[in-house]
């Protein structure tokens, strides 16, 4: 009897270590944006919250939401402006967190280059690598400056966003992440600016969530892990350094310089209340979408987010 109920014993210890699986896509590979959900693996959160964790880096940055939509994993790292246009469409496709609470994309420019205003982009090239969110962000802009999108030309430079500006091939790049863009250009030793939609006529909104197909998602293990994940913050937080050594020390490739001063800009941005939802934020970028022609009705904000922390 000893030894039968050692051995349950035994069993039982390794079924609760090995926690629930749950996997997560990233929205691209993994970079400081992705700063708590690395350290809730790396300092055992996710274990502690009974959690088996599977972070995965997508080959594809826009398959994340199909991959959840289609139920091949349980949550992905997404975009908020995409997520109103994806749910729009009819993907099964809800909000449970946020990652980013500040927007990231910037309009970019040359320090010392011609561009010095908005305005100053009339007959000028403007390289873009998403159509649609990043075109209608691009046209509140101008207008917000007293100019239209036939006022400029723009040009897909598919991904080349700071190399295409450095060159010269366009005169400025919309979808520049502010953390990353900007540190690259100024280690190359060719300095940037931005221009931030959010004091350019956009309403503010999340620049990475995570999303999860309402229909089949496992609200008890998303709010543990949403848990894990706030508790990476505080940590992040309160241990920058010590964090950063955390993150840094998983891959040779983050151990560089565009890391190192991402990291920094990226740490203030983390969301600190990651199931917090800020139903405002919701409807004034589902009205600013609509206006801008790119959803055909202004739908309820349970229709795009939840608030798993509030059920």
């Amino acid at each position: 009897m000893r030894i039968t109920t050692l051995l349950m014993t035994l069993m039982l210890a390794v079924s609760v270590n090995a926690g629930d699986k749950f996997t997560v896509i990233l929205d691209w590979f993994i970079n400081p944006d992705h700063g708590p959900i690395i350290i809730a693996q790396e300092n055992g959160y996710f274990s502690e919250a009974g959690l088996d964790v599977n972070i995965i880096a997508p080959a594809d940055p826009s398959d994340p939401p199909k991959m959840v939509a289609a139920g091949k994993a349980d949550l992905a790292v997404s975009y908020q402006p995409q997520l109103h246009m994806q749910t729009a469409e009819g993907m099964p496709l809800t909000r449970v967190g946020t990652l980013i609470g500040t927007p990231l994309n910037c309009l970019l420019v040359l320090k010392d280059g011609p561009i010095k205003k908005i305005s100053d982009l009339k007959g000028k090239k403007v390289g873009f690598s998403v159509a649609g969110v990043d075109e209608a962000v691009l046209k509140q802009m101008l207008k917000h400056n007293g100019i239209k999108m036939s006022d400029i030309t723009l040009v897909n430079v598919n991904w080349s966003l700071s190399p295409s500006l450095m060159s010269k091939q366009v005169d400025a790049v919309i979808g520049a992440f502010r953390n990353f863009e900007l540190n690259q250009m100024e280690i190359e030793g060719v300095p940037g600016k931005c221009f931030y939609p959010e004091q350019e006529g956009l309403p503010a909104y999340d620049e990475l969530i995570y999303v999860a197909n309402p229909e089949k998602m496992n609200k008890d293990k998303v709010k543990r892990f949403l848990m894990a994940t706030e508790k990476a913050v505080q940590f992040i937080v309160n241990e920058p350094e010590k964090s950063w050594k955390i993150f840094s020390e998983t891959s040779k490739e983050l151990q560089d310089k565009l890391n190192a001063k991402a990291w920094v800009d990226t740490l203030p941005r983390f969301s600190m209340r990651p199931s917090a939802l800020d139903h405002g934020r919701y409807v004034r970028f589902e009205k600013f979408l609509h206006t801008a022609g790119l959803i055909k009705k202004i739908r309820p904000v349970s229709d795009i987010a939840v608030d798993l922390g509030a059920q």
